[in-house]
């Protein structure tokens, strides 16, 4: 797992620890489409895309309710990465109004932040777990980076009230009404006012 790096990785099977995959049956109500799934998975949602067998950037996402736990590194063969997963994230809510949470590193600084999360989605709930403990059936694996839940949808009083007991929840509708400009994608983008 990595935040954005480019660590090259055939592991697909790092899975949502228990009290997480609640939250998110509890927000949701039930789950419609796990694009990220795996053998160990238990989210068991309606439709399951299983990893590494089934690359779930290729199929449909026209559900209402998604939950992505993508993997964080690149991955051999397809070579994609989590930005493929976060931009797809965002595209699927702009384009069929999904209602998609997301379980990745925090990593603002990174382009997928910037370009799919900050404008784009309605809140983020930073976890205040120390080292997220994955699972993969019999084994737990600290995260070594920081987590959090990414929200795309509209119901930003609920996802407040879901996910707060699990860290520092915060809206970015406002930043919809402004625009991220990036003129050279190798400097820092600036939020500027319209």
């Amino acid at each position: 797992m990595t935040a954005g790096r480019n660590i090259i990785t055939d592991k697909k099977d790092w899975c949502t620890p228990p009290k997480y995959v609640n939250a998110v049956r509890n927000f949701f109500g039930k789950i419609d489409l796990d694009p990220c799934s795996n053998e160990h998975s238990i989210v068991h949602a309606r439709v399951e895309y299983t990893l590494p067998q089934h690359n779930g950037l290729l199929d449909t996402w026209d559900f209402k309710t998604i939950y992505v736990n993508p993997p964080y590194g690149i991955s051999r063969g397809s070579n994609t990465s989590i930005k493929d997963w976060i931009r797809r994230c965002c595209d699927t809510n702009e384009k069929n109004n999904s209602e998609i949470l997301a379980l990745i590193p925090v990593a603002v600084n990174t382009r997928h932040w910037k370009e799919y999360i900050f404008g784009k989605a309605n809140s983020v709930c930073f976890l205040s777990d120390t080292r997220l403990k994955f699972t993969n059936g019999d084994n737990d694996k600290g995260a070594p980076m920081a987590c959090a839940i990414v929200y795309w949808g509209d119901k930003e009083s609920e996802f407040y009230k879901k996910f707060s007991e699990f860290g520092a929840v915060v809206c970015l509708t406002h930043l919809k009404e402004k625009k991220w400009v990036s003129p050279d994608l190798r400097k820092s983008q600036v939020l500027l006012d319209l």
